[in-house]
């Protein structure tokens, strides 16, 4: 069952990952090269350098969650940013759209009071 809601915060990490890495590998690349607990909570995204996979960790209080997707064709759209930065926030919708193959770009954005 697909837990997450709005209520997380998405962080998606910056470099492209070895899709070999599981739950240990992950965890060991969140506290290596972000600095951060990967037990605090944060939804943690993962994409190869072929943008054709993409993985979420997730620690739901008593373990970790892994989602796992693999497209057969096309890739993932992903909002541009720098390779300095560690990790990239998102919000849900965006990470909705990403998943679910939708353009991310040009969007226009409403102001919200």
């Amino acid at each position: 069952m697909f837990t997450l809601s709005e209520t997380h915060r998405f962080l998606l990490y910056s470099n492209p990952t070895d899709m070999r890495k599981s739950f240990d590998g992950l965890s060991g690349l969140i506290k290596n090269q972000l600095a951060t607990d990967p037990r605090n909570g944060d939804v943690f995204i993962f994409i190869n350098k072929g943008r054709d996979k993409i993985k979420l960790l997730h620690w739901n209080g008593s373990g970790y969650t892994l989602y796992y997707k693999r497209l057969e064709r096309g890739t993932f759209e992903l909002p541009s940013y720098g390779q300095s930065v560690g990790s990239v926030k998102l919000n849900y919708a965006r990470l909705v759209m990403i998943i679910d193959g939708l353009s991310i770009k040009n969007i226009p954005g409403r102001k919200r009071y």
